[in-house]
């Protein structure tokens, strides 16, 4: 199990490869995975959003749970399980079974759509981080339609079983709240202020882009963790166009396209409601095919 001393460094979310028949593609992930474990990553977070989770089912999530295990033979890291709903019955249910099939850690968004009160939201964090298994809170206003309070995400901080967070709040502003304070680890959420959140003093990121360039992503947590900054600043400076590129059209597609002219992944089919990217995109894009 994942403790929040380990919370840091580049975890690495995975797309979920498709079939052109819309089946999973355990042979490319297989492959994909290998290849991510080369780059000497922290961890990977399976069922996340950047893996497509609203149109996964939990059947597909434990096949790709096993393939991930299977591909770690040679070297093993953190898994993280996606598993939040806004459901929190649901939620305590999938976090359960992530356990039981072997998660580090589960990845639990705050509930979202529904908008409840910020003491519902506490208490749905409460009840998922009593199954024993860590949870990793996850804040992200721009999907949920709720945006917690720095005294709030502090109250959920403080539950035993819940041991950091991922912020994709889409500013500084609640990093630097929890800072003012001993908090847990904060892992950046939003990929292009990575740089920005390591100087305030997240302890590193869940960064969907760093499945390209990875070795680079890694680069700028390390110069951070080292209090190199500056250096940390000038590797991502080189990394701010192709995050820009990558989120121009809704993650993952564009993600997923890339990465199977990079022959990571057989194809780049994604599930409705997402589609494919643009031909406009796709020129973008085709720069970094080699990389």
């Amino acid at each position: 199990m994942l403790s929040a001393a380990e919370l840091k460094g580049m975890y690495v979310p995975v797309v979920t490869p498709f079939l052109p028949n819309g089946e999973l593609d355990l042979v490319s992930y297989g492959t994909y995975v290998k290849h991510l474990l080369e780059k000497d990553i922290d961890g990977l977070v399976v069922g996340g959003t950047t893996g497509e989770s609203p149109t996964i089912s939990w059947e597909e999530v434990e096949a790709l749970v096993l393939a991930t295990r299977e591909a770690m033979r040679s070297r093993s890291v953190p898994i993280v399980v996606g598993t939040g709903t806004n459901s929190t019955a649901d939620t305590v249910r999938r976090t359960e079974m992530a356990g039981r099939i072997g998660a580090d850690a589960a990845l639990v968004v705050t509930p979202y759509y529904s908008r409840p009160s910020e003491a519902g939201i506490v208490e749905h964090y409460r009840r998922a981080s009593r199954t024993g298994v860590p949870v990793i809170a996850y804040e992200i206003p721009a999907r949920t339609g709720v945006r917690l309070s720095a005294g709030t995400m502090r109250t959920i901080l403080d539950l035993e079983g819940v041991i950091g967070l991922k912020d994709s709040s889409g500013s500084l502003n609640l990093l630097q709240e929890l800072s003012r304070a001993d908090t847990k680890p904060v892992l950046c959420g939003e990929d292009s202020l990575l740089s920005d959140m390591l100087r305030q003093g997240a302890s590193g990121g869940i960064s969907a882009s760093a499945n390209v360039r990875t070795a680079d992503f890694i680069e700028v947590c390390r110069q951070a963790a080292a209090g190199n900054h500056a250096a940390a600043e000038r590797t991502f400076d080189g990394l701010r166009p192709l995050i820009q590129d990558l989120f121009r059209e809704p993650s993952p597609a564009p993600l997923k396209w890339l990465l199977a002219r990079q022959s990571l992944l057989a194809d780049d089919a994604v599930r409705l409601p997402m589609s494919p990217i643009t031909p406009e995109l796709q020129a973008r894009l085709s720069r970094y095919v080699a990389g």
